[in-house]
């Protein structure tokens, strides 16, 4: 088969389309013939070499989610049939005509999506959903501050904000990719440009003086203190992405006296059972909301496989609004 090889660790030149080996289902899972896959940051940093593929997976295929259909079960595994379209993540290799998935970590997808909107959906989905509602146990009327809000998890999240009665609030480097959340839901942004400390004032007045109830930290570094000021009492930080530095000083303190909550979360890492359930919830819980249109992946641009080295550009370069996909 062919597919997207990391040669070394390097810029986007080491990537090369060569031929592999197709893998093999075992007996829990499915093989799957891939037709689009997304790009995500855990991508770039395998690249460079600085965020190796889990025990299991394809130590030089990148790519962790994707749409695609089934073409083989293994000799356990009940509930699938043979030509069914899904997507879900896996820990590498998406970038691939083939991967093998275990078939507890799938979703069907909904006839209305496309290969490519499909393929848009899983890690921005799956990790917003899991972080509003499984970490945060967001409830309506509940105001939620998303940084990087034009990202797929951002776009994602502020859907589904909206879809459980909430209120969404965002920051984003320029005026343009606040206007473009705004055209998913988004109530008000703020324009960062690396000093946080705007934030604070601007998300007071937000609450009306009680904070926010929740933040989505996908940001990490100097935005982690700030975004914990903005916080009312019992407020949860939900720290997702570290962008911007993986150290920060917190006011101990302020936790203590607001009772706040700070959890970290990352899917890659995960054990199988947690990957289950998180896959479970996104497929009884979201899946019907992408199929009615009430929330839907927004996709940045699309490129052929032959294209990988171009797509990881357009991805660092920080201008994207959703998601960078990959047709195979």
């Amino acid at each position: 088969m062919k597919a997207a090889v990391i040669t070394k660790s390097g810029g986007p030149e080491v990537l090369e389309i060569r031929d592999v080996q197709r893998p093999a289902p075992n007996a829990d899972e499915v093989l799957v013939r891939v037709h689009a896959s997304a790009l995500n940051r855990a991508d770039l940093l395998q690249r460079r070499g600085r965020y190796p593929a889990p025990p299991g997976a394809p130590a030089d295929i990148p790519g962790i989610e994707f749409a695609g259909e089934i073409v083989e079960l293994g000799s356990a595994v009940r509930g699938w049939r043979v030509g069914q379209r899904v997507f879900g993540l896996v820990g590498g290799g998406a970038q691939a005509e083939y991967l093998v998935a275990h078939a507890r970590t799938i979703a069907e997808i909904p006839e209305r999506l496309s290969w490519t909107d499909a393929a848009a959906v899983p890690e921005a989905f799956i990790t917003a959903h899991d972080a509003l509602v499984t970490q945060a146990e967001l409830r309506p009327s509940e105001r939620v501050l998303i940084h990087a809000v034009a990202s797929g998890v951002g776009l994602a999240a502020v859907q589904l904000v909206r879809a459980m009665s909430a209120i969404p609030y965002g920051t984003s480097r320029t005026p343009a990719k606040i206007s473009r959340a705004r055209e998913h839901g988004l109530e008000d942004g703020l324009v960062l440009s690396g000093d946080p400390r705007p934030l604070v004032e601007r998300a007071r007045a937000w609450g009306g003086g009680t904070g926010m109830h929740v933040v989505l930290e996908l940001v990490g570094g100097a935005y982690v203190p700030a975004s914990l000021a903005t916080l009312g009492t019992r407020g949860r930080l939900i720290l997702i992405g570290t962008m911007a530095g993986a150290s920060s000083e917190l006011d101990l303190g302020l936790v203590l006296r607001n009772r706040l909550r700070i959890v970290g979360t990352a899917l890659r890492s995960r054990p199988l059972g947690e990957k289950i359930a998180a896959t479970r919830a996104f497929a009884e819980q979201v899946v019907p909301l992408l199929a009615r249109g009430l929330v839907h992946p927004v996709v940045d641009r699309v490129f052929p496989l032959a294209e990988i080295r171009a797509a990881h550009e357009r991805l660092e370069s920080n201008e994207t609004v959703g998601k960078v996909v990959v047709t195979v």
